[in-house]
């Protein structure tokens, strides 16, 4: 969460349910796929369910709902890790969302911080539940440059 960071981009997300931030998320994470990009999701919660539950509701065709569904999206950390170790040793560019409280979201971003010293085709998505950090809402938005939201990444 730091706006003038030298190494990676930043920006946030913020959603008030799991469906709801897989809702905000889905049509940018589907564009990244079309470009070719790493995703992952490193949260708190198990979102498997409820992805699976939004991705069978959802008009895509089946090509882009199974690759989709092929993204990790369990709250499995060691091997979240070891494919991001391994992402950056082939080179790719990778999205990272980072979805938990305050604490998770910057002891997250600390480790990431640390792995991808020196690798710098990451972006970091830091996604808040809106009802944990409500009444900083502004001062935490304001420490990032891009914000996503439903209709896509905008600037601040």
């Amino acid at each position: 969460m730091n706006k003038n960071q030298d190494t990676k981009e930043k920006s946030c997300v913020f959603y008030v349910s799991d469906y709801h931030f897989e809702m905000i998320s889905l049509p940018y994470i589907s564009k990244k796929i079309e470009e070719n990009k790493e995703i992952l999701i490193l949260s708190e919660e198990n979102l498997e369910e409820t992805i699976n539950t939004l991705v069978e509701k959802i008009n895509l065709k089946d090509q882009k709902k199974n690759e989709i569904l092929k993204i990790n999206w369990k709250n499995d950390y060691k091997n979240k890790i070891e494919k991001l170790e391994k992402d950056i040793n082939n080179k790719k560019e990778i999205e990272i969302f980072i979805k938990g409280n305050k604490e998770y979201i910057r002891k997250i971003n600390e480790k990431i911080e640390e792995i991808t010293k020196n690798y710098n085709k990451i972006k970091i998505i830091d996604c808040y539940n809106v009802e944990e950090i409500a009444s900083e809402i502004n001062n935490i938005k304001n420490s990032y440059k891009k914000i996503i939201s439903t209709i896509g990444e905008k600037n601040i």
